[in-house]
């Protein structure tokens, strides 16, 4: 697809040219934002016939790579995550934190893994440094061979010292293989060799040798154990998991080897999840290509047609070099799996939401843009506010009360309210009791004013929420926004105080539209999910106070006796007359009826 000036803002593959093309430009409704705004800069279009939906993919994916349009799905990694790269293509390979993957070092043979969070990927290189006696001077072999005198790290058993001219590059080149290897979580074939050569350094006295393999051993087994076990059965399996909010879309691809869950990667693109299908294929066609490391299945979310797996499959098959299934489970350990990716899709998009988004964004340009908004002064919005009502029924009412200070959640000075006045399900009573006690402190006592409140809610709940603020007799006009939901439940735009709505989710959103949905879905989402754990952290306490003193004999002192000396619900109702006893301020009659209470059914 091309627009008026010639250039391409589209790329696509499509079975039935016609039928494509007639839900373009057939008049009908075109629900989906993006491909509205697509259709609506299209001047002229222009097609290729191929004989293979494989090699279709892989004409696509060239095209995307030349043209960059605007409106495909195009990768981006999140820079804030760094990768280890292992120069393969070195005669002695080097171990070290890239930022991004060099693309002609990667096909000169280097591999990079990751991308890690910061503090894993510190962990892991302190771990490697534990377990291999890897080089970490700044040395160039063989350049640099035999200029020095070796270091104390190969005083301490901890360096192979390549520096002496002792060690070949082959033997340095098959401990940098079990480096590989460790990443790609293979470690069972590393600790039958580090156990052979501790055994037989133990064998011929060498003991100081054997005291530092078995302190690599103890590294090793050290993260095995920490290691989650996925499957029973040893697979390599990629898990590919989406997720859309805040006008981006976040792909987790999670990697499975020897059962073993080893690595992830996280990418945005811009843009909600319009068609899975084009999102799948726009994510596969573009990381797998140049991929050394590919696995024999690849899961993903639902596609359009079964035949669209097949011909992706077809597609990264050939690149592998090997049979690749891609396909979507529906039951069973795979599906745990991907459920997995798309958990964690979602779970970090929340926490990109949270900051604002990538880490050079300016995490106050949302407070800067509703200032322009509201027509403020520059630089006048720091401190937001916003309230939720949680409740089950007419029990465990309470209120959760969050902060951002330029454009960051503030935790520490977030504020629960447990409703003390309303007994019965009304959010707007339990709002006017919230507003009020929050509003009881107004700076003096070190709690400020908010600058602005942000309403969970539209026309009706922001006029319920200023009629409260208004009748408190402030002495500051705070300003107030609502923030109302679409169909989806995602956030979608603002409402003021006088009825004026902002959709931010049009059809062509700006720039600055995308920012402040990030932000005011960040404040929704934090607001909700505090609320709500609050409420559900007063119910349980219920739940336990009634289960045990509903039993004759237990009140509150000696439930929290049982508790404190079982340490569960779970225990007391688990544990026999004996044990209960034994349990400071428990009679035997007390044992007896507790027993009875969870044990009547079996008796």
């Amino acid at each position: 697809m091309k627009d008026a000036s010639g250039s391409v803002i589209y790329v696509g593959k499509a079975k039935k040219l016609r039928n494509r093309l007639r839900s373009y430009f057939g008049g009908g409704q075109i629900t989906h934002p993006k491909v509205a705004a697509m259709v609506s800069h299209v001047a002229d279009f222009e097609y290729v016939v191929v004989g293979s939906e494989t090699e279709a993919l892989l004409l696509e994916s060239n095209l995307i790579k030349r043209y960059m349009p605007q409106y495909n799905i195009l990768l981006r990694d999140d820079k804030a995550y760094p990768y280890v790269c292992i120069t393969l293509n070195e005669e002695y390979p080097r171990v070290f934190k890239a930022f991004r993957p060099d693309e002609k070092a990667r096909a000169a043979g280097a591999r990079y893994f990751g991308p890690y969070m910061g503090g894993d990927l510190f962990n892991t290189m302190r771990a490697l440094e534990e377990i291999f006696p890897l080089k970490r001077c700044r040395k160039v072999f063989p350049r640099d061979i035999g200029k020095e005198r070796p270091c104390l790290n190969y005083h301490i058993g901890k360096c192979m010292a390549p520096c002496r001219g002792e060690v070949s590059s082959e033997d340095y080149r098959k401990m940098i293989f079990d480096i590989v290897a460790f990443f790609e979580g293979r470690y069972d074939g590393i600790k039958d060799q580090i156990t052979a050569d501790m055994m037989k350094a133990s064998e011929d006295l060498d003991f100081e040798r054997a005291a530092v393999l078995r302190d690599r051993l103890a590294a090793l087994d050290n993260i095995t154990r920490n290691q989650r076990v996925f499957m029973e059965i040893e697979r390599d399996v990629d898990a590919i998991g989406v997720y859309s909010q805040a006008g981006e879309t976040c792909v987790r691809k999670m990697e499975l080897r020897s059962g073993r869950i080893v690595g992830s990667s996280t990418y945005f693109m811009n843009g909600d999840m319009g068609s899975v299908t084009e999102l799948v294929t726009g994510f596969i066609t573009q990381y797998y290509p140049g991929n050394v490391s590919i696995p024999p299945v690849i899961l993903v979310p639902k596609l359009d047609e079964d035949d669209d797996c097949e011909a992706l499959g077809g597609f990264v098959s050939d690149e592998a070099g090997h049979k690749v299934r891609v396909y979507t489970p529906e039951r069973g350990e795979m599906r745990e799996l991907l459920k997995m990716a798309e958990l964690n899709a979602q779970e970090m998009m929340v926490r990109r939401i949270l900051r604002g988004g990538g880490a050079e964004a300016d995490p106050a340009a949302g407070m800067r843009i509703l200032e322009k908004m509201l027509k403020l002064p520059e630089d006048s919005l720091h401190r937001a506010e916003s309230y939720d009502i949680s409740n089950l029924g007419n029990d465990d009412i309470c209120a959760g009360m969050v902060v951002f200070k330029d454009g960051r959640p503030d935790r520490q000075s977030y504020r629960l309210f447990k409703m003390k006045t309303v007994v019965t399900q009304d959010d707007f009573a339990s709002m006017r009791e919230t507003l009020t006690r929050r509003f009881k402190h107004d700076g003096k006592d070190g709690f400020e004013y908010p600058d602005i409140i942000l309403v969970d809610g539209g026309k009706g709940q922001l006029s319920a929420v200023a009629s409260v603020v208004h009748s408190l007799g402030l002495d500051k006009n705070i300003p107030m926004v609502g923030m109302f939901k679409n169909s989806r439940h995602r956030t979608a735009g603002v409402v003021l105080e006088d009825g004026t709505e902002f959709v931010l989710e049009n059809r062509n959103p700006s720039d600055d539209d995308v920012v402040l949905l990030r932000f005011l879905s960040a404040v929704q989402n934090e607001v909700h999910r505090y609320a709500i754990t609050y409420q559900k952290k007063l119910a349980k306490k219920r739940n336990i106070r009634y289960k045990l003193e509903n039993i004759k004999g237990i009140g509150p002192a000696k439930r929290k006796a049982l508790l404190a000396a079982l340490g569960s619900i779970k225990a007391v109702e688990e544990a026999d007359i004996k044990a209960l006893s034994e349990v400071k301020g428990i009679s035997a009659d007390d044992a007896e009826n507790i027993y009875r209470y969870f044990h009547e059914e079996d008796q």
